[in-house]
């Protein structure tokens, strides 16, 4: 089942390249749209079958594709991967609709969505290291030529700043796995068989080390992140919907994965310094955003504060905290692909994203007033406000951090603050006001293109007053995956009792 995820997709995208005949730019687009529907629909019946009591992977298919190399062809599905399966789903096909109908090349555009959708699924059910790590590389092609070939003014510079930092995230993750094979004796890249090695808690730091700093160019924590707003401002909107949406997800992802699941030892021995990072970067993000003045930038630069919270979370290493990191994954995917999309719309409208420059949008007559009214909620979900998914996956990320590290979670608070102010000034500025005369004859914005921001916001509020929906998938023992065993937890982990767990 599982496989469907991957090859479809993949194999569709070369299927468009093999359509005989010049096409126009919407069959191109119908094709892809569906293509992806499909995949979004396969992955709720994968949900479907999805048992949450089970604490095992699930849906397993294996066979032995490069013996002489530990590679084998091995998938399987938990409550970590399954909800950033259907995250992906979801989002692509979401970035399908909002792209341009006459998009330039369209054949080749649309190609390298499914491409990049069939990739990052790949890494998400991948069970064995070395295919994890070529389905990581593989994302990065279509990715830069998304950025390269469709991107704004500075899209070479951009694209090729994004390659040259994650090709490196790429080779330093590829070399904390063959430190583990190595020191482990295996002669696989099974996940299995390796976390079924008890290395010791200096062997694994040391292989730690350069699998943090890959995966800290992927998320991005600072100062591993001014890749970031480069290549979102020069991203056209469906991409940046999904670099924020699911992209920086596969660096979180495998912080749990690989981080918490394979160096547990060491992992608590560093955590520490791991909390005040992540305190560090999430201020950091809230400060930049706040000096900004391309709407484009400010989110850019929200992406990273909130992406800071996953780190502090897998720090605690609690299993409220560990819940809490899987729920805000999917929250920053859905508010920052709806931020995305709505100053897609503004800049779209009026030509630009400066914040100087436009005034009073809300204006309901003349105005953008939903688009408006979209770009409140959006921001009151990033800035936490009660009923929406933002504040509940944002206070459980502090609820089980801060009985471990309480000055990081009590720093990360702060910058949950900041970030009501930054987003504050710029909707203040952009939608309130009076309308400036340069802006008093914008084109109406179709409703059709509004949707998909009205039906992420949706789900922002559902899955605000409803989360279990979410977290139902990795509830109770799906969690113990990251450690085998609920006693080991409160071993490696002194001063954690079963209750706060």
């Amino acid at each position: 089942m599982l496989s469907f995820l991957i090859w479809f997709p993949i194999f569709a995208a070369i299927i468009i390249f093999l359509i005989p005949g010049k096409r126009g730019s919407y069959f191109y687009c119908f094709f892809a749209l569906s293509v992806s529907l499909i995949t979004f629909v396969y992955s709720l019946v994968v949900a479907g079958k999805f048992d949450v009591s089970l604490p095992a992977i699930q849906l397993r298919e294996s066979f032995v594709w490069l013996k002489w190399l530990g590679l084998t062809y091995d998938l399987g599905i938990d409550g970590l991967s399954l909800p950033l399966v259907i995250l992906n789903s979801f989002l692509t096909s979401i970035a399908i609709y909002v792209s341009k109908r006459e998009t330039e090349r369209p054949r080749f555009y649309y190609a390298l969505i499914l491409l990049l959708m069939g990739s990052v699924n790949g890494a998400f059910l991948a069970q064995n290291l070395l295919l994890f790590f070529l389905f990581y590389e593989i994302e990065i092609v279509p990715l830069y030529f998304l950025i390269a070939v469709w991107g704004g003014s500075r899209r070479g510079y951009a694209a090729t700043k994004f390659l040259l930092y994650t090709a490196l995230s790429g080779i330093l993750i590829l070399i904390s796995f063959l430190g583990l094979v190595w020191f482990s004796g295996e002669s696989t890249f099974a996940f299995e068989a390796l976390k079924s090695h008890s290395l010791p808690v200096k062997t694994q730091i040391l292989l730690l080390i350069p699998l943090l700093i890959g995966l800290f160019i992927k998320i991005p924590i600072f100062p591993f992140h001014t890749w970031l707003p480069d290549a979102h401002v020069e991203a056209s909107t469906p991409i940046s919907v999904l670099l924020a949406g699911v992209l920086l997800k596969l660096g979180t992802y495998a912080l749990l994965r690989f981080g918490v699941g394979l160096f547990l030892q060491g992992w608590v021995a560093i955590a520490p310094y791991l909390a005040y990072i992540a305190a560090n970067s999430a201020l950091y993000g809230a400060m930049c955003a706040i000096s900004q003045k391309d709407m484009k930038k400010v989110v850019a630069f929200s992406s990273i504060a909130h992406m800071a919270y996953v780190l502090l979370a897998a720090a605690a290493t609690t299993r409220l905290s560990l819940q809490a990191s899987i729920l805000q994954m999917v929250s920053h995917g859905l508010i920052s692909a709806l931020l995305f999309i709505l100053v897609g719309i503004v800049y779209e409208t009026t030509g630009s994203r400066d914040v100087d420059y436009l005034r009073g949008l809300l204006n309901p007559q003349k105005g953008l007033p939903i688009t408006g009214s979209l770009m409140i909620l959006g921001v009151m979900a990033s800035a936490g406000i009660p009923g929406m998914i933002g504040f509940i996956s944002e206070f459980l990320v502090f609820r089980g951090s801060f009985p471990i590290f309480p000055i990081p979670t009590l720093l990360c608070m702060v910058g949950t603050g900041l970030t009501a102010v930054y987003f504050l000034l710029m909707v203040n500025k952009v939608f309130f006001g009076r309308l400036t005369p340069e802006l008093a004859n914008l084109p109406p914005v179709s409703w059709l293109d509004e949707a998909p921001a009205i039906i992420i916001a949706s789900l922002i509020v559902l899955f605000g007053l409803q989360p279990h929906f979410v977290t139902g998938w990795s509830d109770n023992e799906a969690v113990i995956l990251f450690y085998g065993s609920q006693e080991t937890v409160s071993t490696v982990i002194p001063g954690v009792s079963q209750n706060s767990m």
